[in-house]
């Protein structure tokens, strides 16, 4: 007997299935939960604020049984009763079949409802057979399309779009959210403080390596969406890189009683390189690490020390946890499921995109909306950062209207398409240098004007300064910080107050 029969009561509305079983594979479904929760909400209203924030519509495998709950929860949002009287004026008075109308079946669901307790239940139920009835049709598109591929379609390209409609379906209507006890987040900021208290340098979040960026942000936070922006030349990818590697190189773990790695210190890193290639991202860091200058390196005119110094360098970042995928063009969802495969396969512990305006939106093309593309991008870049549970670090272009200004200093407002970055990121830096504008100004030699240039170059001369332009959890204001353009490093300035007391 199929689901319509049973439904309609041509063998009885809520007769079992018959012994002899179909010569076909029914989708899982269950008509009586269905049954016993409309008829619940019918009864009592307040049954429908139990199943609201996860159930919706088309969870349930009977068209009638759609109509019906649509309508009873446009009722109740709009403050009214969904009552037999209210919801037979939208669903209609027509024949089911077998003498038995809308109104009458919705009389016997309210005549034999059981009681709003058991409403939750029946809800988890019937969300639970829809997201496996969802699941036999994605699997059967694999299938299909794997059968039937387009010559232009690779199968990595079918496999990232089936990880991305598996995410929706984990996504929609999730009933495991909703309130918390203030009692349960005190005791989540009590153990992060304690997290905090335990780890060098006592930082609520992981540390970056550079002490004086560490002390104004307390560390890159789990969760956070953090922007780095800059004109180009400015050193952005520099900065990130730098951070990544020290946070990779000071990964320690712990074994859980499970058997899985915590992370005691430092990080995995995943990082996205949508501009330059892994090699020449490794060979940054081979700079940076060796002291060697990346053009030397990349040219071949290095003497045995430094050949030496590379070498060692190398041996110590075979095994540090940095993984790079250098893919160009993707679109956030096909960052967001790679995220996701890395966090799975190997642990994550601050994922790296290097920038954001060489990411594509899901539905990019000739008309699409370069504003409306962006804010989908950073929404979901912040939306991944709380699911992963790690810290985002993007980098972004900054407009032109930066190099009009007498003060080259960025602000918020220079952000590319600010709104949606601005909106979403948890903490905004700009990376400044004005070694950089000085050094292009250079004047006449043996002018006056030259001998102020030199001392403003001297002045700037391996200096970059860090501005924290937004920052949810702490204070704005800038940071200073040592550059070293040969090696593009980023290091802790030496402060005259720290400095030891002269001989």
């Amino acid at each position: 007997m199929s689901a319509v029969e049973q439904l309609t009561g041509r063998a009885g509305v809520f007769n079992a299935a018959p012994s002899e079983a179909p010569a076909y594979r029914v989708p899982p479904h269950n008509i009586e939960a269905e049954q016993a929760l409309l008829g619940a909400i019918i009864v009592n209203n307040d049954a429908y604020d139990r199943v609201s924030d996860f159930l919706r519509a088309e969870h349930f495998s009977e068209e009638l049984h759609r109509r019906t709950f649509e309508v009873a929860s446009q009722l109740i949002r709009a403050g009214k009763i969904a009552t037999v009287v209210t919801l037979k004026t939208f669903l209609g008075e027509h024949d089911l079949g077998g003498g038995m109308t809308v109104p009458r079946y919705l009389a016997r669901l309210a005549g034999e409802a059981t009681t709003i307790i058991n409403a939750a239940d029946y809800g988890r139920t019937i969300y639970d057979l829809a997201i496996r009835r969802n699941l036999i049709v994605i699997g059967e598109e694999v299938v299909n399309v794997a059968y039937d591929a387009p010559v232009d379609m690779s199968p990595r390209a079918q496999i990232e779009e089936a990880e991305r409609r598996l995410y929706e379906i984990a996504e929609q209507g999730r009933y495991d959210g909703g309130f918390q006890s203030f009692g349960n987040a005190l005791t989540t900021a009590i153990d992060m403080a304690a997290k905090a208290y335990e780890r060098d340098g006592q930082l609520s979040g992981i540390a970056t390596g550079l002490s004086d960026l560490d002390f104004k942000l307390g560390g890159l936070q789990s969760s956070d969406l953090v922007i780095i922006a800059g004109r180009p030349g400015m050193g952005k990818t520099a900065l990130a890189t730098n951070i990544a590697f020290n946070i990779a190189r000071a990964y320690q773990f712990e074994v859980r009683p499970d058997g899985s790695h915590g992370t005691t210190n430092g990080g995995i890193v995943g990082f996205f390189s949508l501009e330059m290639s892994a090699e020449q991202l490794a060979t940054r860091i081979i700079s940076e690490q060796s002291g060697v200058p990346s053009n030397k390196i990349r040219r071949g005119a290095i003497d045995d020390g430094e050949f030496q110094r590379i070498t060692e360098a190398s041996r110590e970042m075979q095994s540090i946890p940095f993984y790079i995928d250098q893919t160009g063009g993707i679109s956030i969802a096909q960052l967001t499921a790679r995220a996701r495969r890395l966090k799975r396969q190997r642990g994550l512990d601050l994922l790296v995109v290097d920038y954001l305006q060489l990411l594509s939106g899901s539905k990019s093309g000739a008309n699409t909306n370069r504003v409306q593309e962006l804010t989908e991008i950073t929404t979901s870049l912040k939306a991944l950062a709380k699911e992963l549970k790690v810290p985002v670090v993007a980098l972004s272009q900054l407009s032109r209207q930066v190099e009009q200004r007498e003060d080259k200093r960025p602000q918020l407002s220079d952000l590319r398409e600010s709104g949606s970055i601005e909106q979403d990121a948890d903490v905004v830096m700009f990376v400044y240098r004005e070694e950089y504008y000085v050094k292009n100004r250079e004047p006449q030699i043996g002018t006056e004007e030259y001998a102020k240039w030199m001392a403003d170059m001297e002045r700037a001369h391996g200096r970059a300064e860090i501005i924290i332009g937004k920052q949810r959890h702490g204070p704005t204001g800038s940071v200073d910080l040592s550059f070293e353009a040969e090696m593009t490093r980023f290091g802790n300035l030496a402060q005259s107050d720290r400095l030891p007391e002269p001989y």
